[in-house]
């Protein structure tokens, strides 16, 4: 998963009835055939879709049903349960059995032996984060879900649930739809009919346990739809813009860019035959999604992201979250811990490498940029530098392994973001130290892809090891890093790292964005008037200081939306997109009067500190920074 952006301070400030004739094969259910699930998006009511699931017979008189309160990928709670409508349970005479809903999102069944179907209706999550979602939170937006007349977001966690001690059932699936709808998943389908009338067409899908339901995401409805190869993958770039700003033809090269090069990047590590990247495109009204981002699976990624992005900065920011969404084919896909391999997605315990799982994916998703050409060594130390600095906000002598596996708790929830930050930089880290350790021939790369060896997608490691083992495997200096900067306390001397590769900081003029300043926030929120006005490091942002923009400026409203606590999370988030030589119009109020910014962007500059290579480096430093950015 990665999350665009968060703004600390606001919201921390910016995943038919069957036969009655199934034989029991385990202790509490007929496998001979699959679970058979419905989804009928024609006959959506109310903005809820109907799903119907005939689990086959049980041997039991009590079953529990569940949905999702946590799906993977994800470090919060999503509770899938708060969006299930008219709960029924019904025998095979079609008789109604009773059923006691035993928290948000599980229901016990009772009478089971004589179950035959379960129906239930669907609300979808995008609708609700205005609110906060149902019961006052709600999941990530690219693992929640769409439903609306042109399109579904169909993460079918939100629609299908498990029961306990059938995780590992065979699933069948179908979804109807209007004939007219285009459909994408990587999910394996094996079969299509189509109404007697023509107007509307059942796909019929096969996923071998649930957590392939779970894995594999769909888009339906009026989606603009792009192929192509990258080696021996097919990448399918699907993309819903609700007002068709933005198509899969503009992105498809960016895409194919960036995919070429990850897939060099990676070079033998094995691969999926095709992967699949759902873009939806919010609006930006109240009752569009906020969260912008993606949330990786083993084939696919689902992405959503704000449809008012211009076209270069759309493209950019596809570049930063599909590419580390598509490394997590390499952690926690193929190297993970007992946490991932046996989720419960109902009571999940979280594994302590949260500095693998995003921090090295992250790292990743920087670095082959510049190793491959893409960016400039510059913007790549700049890269780093921004997230050195926003780390510094966060907590930094708090255990990285005790942060990740109590992650949803308090104190450690709010450090989340920090995997992003601190995270990437501990993959930088032991990048360099692996390069400088094996005269170049080694690197953080080389040591996933041997861990991947050694364990790969169907072997988990022991969570409480895993530092040993990869000392074993590398240095000492590796497991002493580990051990005192990711287990201990310790905060990391970025110094001492660069300057092994001849590099050291530099004050003078930098590149900053329109909402910070070098890492630093340029906005102070007032919760008793709620408002969000600039600061006084305003005036160090050289775009606003040159338009005129002062201290205590209350910001109203940026192109069209106003600016509201509920709001900044989209608002500042549209804006940490925003990229030189776009339109902008933002409304301020200052003293009480209205104050119009109304120009072109152009790039913006603060006084910070940068990366520069050190003049006298010697021939060893030299050539790890060789080794370290070009191979």
């Amino acid at each position: 998963m990665k999350r665009i952006f968060a703004i600390f301070g606001l919201s921390t400030l910016l995943v038919a009835c069957g036969s009655s004739t199934k034989t029991t094969t385990s202790n509490d259910l007929a496998t001979s055939t699959a679970i058979e699930t419905t989804l009928d998006l024609t006959k959506v009511v109310d903005d809820k879709v109907p799903v119907t699931i005939n689990p086959g017979r049980f041997t039991t008189e009590t079953v529990t049903y569940r949905l999702p309160r946590v799906v993977q990928g994800t470090y919060s709670v999503s509770d899938f349960g708060k969006y299930v409508d008219d709960f029924k349970a019904y025998d095979y005479k079609g008789v109604e059995l009773a059923t006691t809903k035993v928290d948000d999102n599980s229901w016990s069944i009772t009478n089971a032996t004589n179950l035959d179907k379960i129906t239930y209706y669907v609300n979808d999550t995008f609708d609700t984060e205005s609110s906060g979602g149902i019961g006052g939170e709600n999941p990530f937006s690219p693992a929640g879900t769409n439903i609306e007349t042109t399109n579904y977001v169909l993460n079918l966690h939100g629609f299908i649930g498990y029961f306990d001690s059938l995780k590992n059932a065979q699933y069948k699936l179908d979804v109807t739809a209007p004939s007219d709808f285009k459909r994408t998943s990587a999910i394996q389908e094996v079969g299509t009919k189509t109404s007697a009338d023509g107007t509307s067409t059942t796909t019929s899908y096969f996923a071998p346990r649930y957590f392939d339901i779970t894995d594999n995401p769909m888009f339906y409805g009026n989606l603009d739809v792009e192929e192509f190869q990258v080696g021996d993958i097919k990448i399918v770039l699907s993309v819903y813009s609700p007002n068709n700003v933005h198509s899969a033809a503009t992105l498809k090269e960016t895409m194919y860019n960036m995919m070429q090069a990850q897939k060099k990047y990676l070079g033998d590590v094995n691969s999926t035959p095709r992967y699949d990247i759902y873009l939806y495109l919010s609006e930006m009204k109240p009752d569009s999604p906020k969260g912008f981002g993606a949330l990786e699976h083993h084939t696919s990624t689902v992405v959503v992201m704000p449809e008012t992005s211009p076209a270069a900065g759309l493209a950019k920011s596809m570049v930063d979250v599909v590419a580390h969404e598509f490394f997590h084919i390499v952690t926690p896909l193929s190297v993970h811990s007992e946490d991932v391999h046996y989720f419960d997605y109902n009571q999940p315990t979280f594994s302590k490498h949260l500095w693998m799982y995003e921090g090295v994916t992250e790292y990743f998703a920087q670095h082959f940029q510049v190793y491959e050409g893409l960016v400039s060594e510059d913007d790549f130390y700049s890269t780093m530098m921004s997230k050195i600095k926003t780390a510094a906000n966060m907590n930094d002598t708090m255990s990285f392994t005790e942060m990740s596996e109590n992650v949803l708790d308090q104190p450690y929830a709010p450090q989340y973001y920090n995997v992003y930050m601190k995270g990437a930089l501990i993959g930088m880290c032991i990048d360099i130290l692996m390069r400088e350790e094996s005269n170049g021939n080694r690197s953080m790369l080389s040591l996933m892809k041997e861990l991947s060896a050694k364990y790969g997608k169907n072997k988990p490691f022991n969570d409480d090891t895993i530092i040993e083992e990869i000392t074993a495997m590398t240095y000492p200096s590796v497991g002493e890093f580990l051990k005192t900067h990711v287990e201990g306390t310790t905060p990391i001397d970025y110094n001492a790292f660069f300057a092994k590769a001849g590099l050291a900081l530099s004050e003078g003029r930098v590149k900053t964005n329109y909402i910070q300043n070098d890492g630093a926030f340029i906005f102070a929120p007032n919760n008793a008037t709620k408002t969000i006005a600039f600061s006084p490091a305003v005036a160090n942002n050289s775009f606003w200081n040159d338009n005129g923009v002062k201290a205590g400026d209350i910001v109203k409203s940026v192109d069209g939306v106003a600016l509201t606590m509920a709001s900044a999370q989209e608002v500042i988030g549209g804006m940490f997109a925003w990229q030189p030589g776009q339109e902008i119009n933002v409304v301020l109020e200052r003293d009480g009067q209205e104050v119009v910014v109304n120009t072109t962007l152009t790039q913006s500059y603060t006084t910070g500190s940068g990366l520069k290579p050190i003049p006298d480096a010697t021939e060893a430093q030299i050539a790890l920074r060789k080794a370290w950015l070009k191979g």
